[in-house]
């Protein structure tokens, strides 16, 4: 069984020491072969700088690393002549102390890759010139034209996405930067750009008409990220020890990890399903079914750009999304929620009715996490944390505890700031077809996020042959059918309470599942509480 590359995106150090590799070389020749200016957009996590490290490997020339490899018959060719590479990471950039140190971190990176390549280059010169300096020097004293890689090369401009004025400044510094890439075209055999997103703005599709974007190209879809042929492919021991350890079959197992981490889409054509490669190494060395990905980044700056925009969970699932969408894009602090979170990777791409398309959460632990995040904002407010409650709920449907059930759910709804009813009252609350009232989506959509939140199985909107059950939560077995209404002014809350509970009977939302609990509730609207429920 072969050693997991936890936190490795060294392409050489994997084949070096026998860490387990997922080949993806096959698309990687076909890009060269094309010879062109690249730019791929993938969330972080996600395989780029493995990718870029990769082409490193492949340019140099170093053959030994590609045996057994699809690109191995290409290494072998007598016609393959390597070509010196000019790679610069730009995650490694420092953005925390102003313009001028900014500018002096980029610059201390080309002098790395000029002495890397034991190129000289002149001294004192503009950043534009500097690197204009290394790209032309290079191919000279290689009598070769040379590649370029660029990893993560809106990092800077990431870091500052509260901050406008530092944003443009950084903007304007890297345009100069990469406008050297689309003048210096003579001298170039290939450059491959990545990044987590392709917001306008960012210096490269300002300055370069030249790159190819294949970002949502179908037949790139699968260049990073895990395909579940894959996963069988080159996990099969994994998979099995796992299996042991759950006591499950392997193929129960497999479906298992196929919900919580596979379905991530990019391309075009709503095709290609991905595991993220980061959760599902993760889920291998540790084998527990956890949110790795969200919490590898920078949650607190998500939950905080939710809350800001007064978002929920729940408003985009199934989302409506053009093919426009996919191609205009604005800067990152104007444009539209859903692209932002497209583009970070927290939406993926479904297919949608006739030429359209839907974004949703790409599986089990975006929609988790993203609940949770939720969640623990709206608690942070009295400095409680969503653990706090997560083991009275637990409990509460482990013995059938309605009444600390309903306490629960009361203490999150308390948390709810009185200015995000005003702000759900402006939205225009439409899921699949149906329009809930405004006042009940706030109250649904928060008691949803906290339930996923929490990691229990939750399924929203659960058709039935006639008509949908609000929640329908799966604990340990058990299965609990929740219908929420509102009583507005002078309604009685009993009576909600007794209309919930009938509706759920009438319209057989329980049928599915034997022996289930349902339950109906009931919210005064004044108090903004459960005051009433019927089981």
């Amino acid at each position: 069984m072969k050693k997991l590359p936890i936190g490795i995106q060294t392409f050489e150090k994997i084949r070096e020491e026998g860490y387990l590799y997922v080949d993806k070389t096959k698309y990687l020749l076909e890009l060269i072969e094309n010879g062109a200016v690249y730019f791929l957009a993938r969330p972080r996590r996600f395989g780029k700088s493995l990718t870029v490290s990769t082409f490193d490997a492949l340019f140099s020339g170093k053959k030994e690393l590609f045996k057994g490899l699809y690109a191995e018959e290409f290494m072998s060719r007598s016609d393959f002549k390597p070509s010196p590479v000019i790679r610069l990471d730009l995650s490694k950039v420092t953005t925390v102390n102003g313009i001028d140190v900014f500018q002096q971190s980029i610059e201390q990176g080309i002098l790395e890759a000029a002495e890397k390549l034991q190129v000289p280059i002149q001294q004192n010169l503009s950043l534009g010139d500097s690197f204009r300096n290394l790209i032309s020097e290079t191919a000279k004293k290689y009598n070769s034209k040379v590649v370029i890689l660029i990893d993560e090369y809106d990092k800077p401009s990431t870091d500052f996405i509260d901050d406008i004025v530092m944003a443009n400044k950084i903007r304007e510094i890297l345009r100069s930067y990469y406008v050297q890439i689309k003048a210096n075209d003579e001298y170039l055999r290939f450059a491959f750009m990545t990044g987590i997103s392709k917001f306008t703005k960012f210096g490269v599709f300002s300055t370069l008409n030249n790159v190819q974007d294949i970002s949502v190209v179908e037949k790139y879809g699968q260049i990073c990220g895990i395909t579940h042929e894959e996963l069988l492919q080159y996990f099969p021991q994994h998979i099995e020890a796992t299996a042991q350890k759950f006591q499950i079959p392997a193929d129960e197992l497999t479906q298992k990890i196929k919900n919580y981490y596979d379905g991530f889409c990019f391309d075009i054509g709503g095709k290609n399903r991905l595991y993220n490669p980061f959760s599902t190494l993760y889920f291998f060395q540790f084998q527990e079914f956890l949110n790795y990905w969200i919490e590898s980044g920078t949650p607190s700056m998500l939950a905080k750009y939710m809350k800001e925009r007064n978002l929920t969970v729940e408003q985009f699932r199934n989302y409506p999304y053009s093919k426009n969408d996919l191609f205009n894009s604005k800067e990152i602090e104007n444009t539209s929620p859903e692209n932002y979170l497209y583009q970070c990777g927290y939406l993926s791409i479904r297919p949608g009715t006739t030429n359209e398309y839907a974004l949703d959460y790409p599986n089990t632990e975006v929609l988790n996490a993203m609940s949770e995040l939720v969640s623990d904002n709206l608690l942070h407010k009295k400095n409680e944390h969503i653990n706090n409650y997560k083991s009275q709920l637990l409990i509460a449907l482990s013995t059938w505890n309605y009444e600390l059930l309903v306490e629960t759910f009361n203490t999150l709804l308390a948390s709810i700031p009185y200015d995000d009813f005003y702000a759900a009252a402006r939205q225009n609350v439409l899921v699949n077809g149906y329009k809930f009232p405004v006042q009940e989506w706030l109250y649904r959509s928060t008691i949803l996020a906290f339930l996923r939140g929490c990691g229990i199985a939750t399924v929203a909107e659960m058709h039935t042959n006639l008509g949908r059950a609000d929640m329908v939560v799966t604990h340990k077995g058990n299965t609990f059918i929740l219908e929420l209404k509102v009583a507005y002014a002078d309604e009685n809350p009993s009576d909600k309470a007794e209309e919930a509970l009938r509706q759920i009977r009438e319209k057989n939302y329980a049928k599915p599942y034997p022996n289930a609990t349902c339950i109906g509730l009931a919210i005064d609207d004044k108090k903004r509480q459960i005051t009433e429920f019927r089981v």
